[in-house]
C-alpha cells in the first residue's frame, strides 16, 4: 500500500517533501523553500504510521531511501543538496514556477 500512497501523493501536489521532523536537511530545504514562497506539502515520515513503509517505497521508486526526499511538479529532484545546488544555479525557481508552486514576479 505504501508504494501506491506514496505515487498518489506525489502525482496531487505540485512539490512534496517527504521529511523527518528531527532532519536537519529537512529543515534547510523546508527554510529555502519558505524563503523563496514556495507552497509545499511535506510528509513527516517519522509521524506516519506507515512512515517507514513509505520510506523503503520511495527507495524503490527513486533509488533514494534518505529524507528528504523532493518531488517537483511529480518529479523526482533528490535530497538537500540537490535541491541547494539547484536553486544556487538558478533551476530551482522556474521549476517550482512551472509546477505551480511559486507566482510568477
Amino acid at each position: 500500500m505504501a508504494l501506491p500512497k506514496a505515487k498518489e501523493i506525489v502525482s496531487t501536489n505540485p512539490v512534496v517533501l517527504f521529511s523527518k521532523t528531527y532532519c536537519p536537511f529537512c529543515v534547510d530545504v523546508k527554510q529555502l523553500f519558505h524563503q523563496v514562497g514556495a507552497s509545499y506539502k511535506a510528509i513527516e515520515l517519522d509521524n506516519e504510521s506507515d512512515g517507514a513503509e513509505i520510506q523503503a517505497a520511495l527507495g524503490e521508486l527513486t533509488g533514494q531511501r534518505t529524507v528528504p526526499n523532493v518531488f517537483i511538479g511529480g518529479k523526482h529532484i533528490g535530497g538537500c543538496d540537490t535541491t541547494m545546488d539547484m536553486h544556487e544555479n538558478g533551476k530551482l525557481i522556474p521549476l517550482l514556477i512551472e509546477a505551480g508552486a511559486v507566482a510568477k514576479s
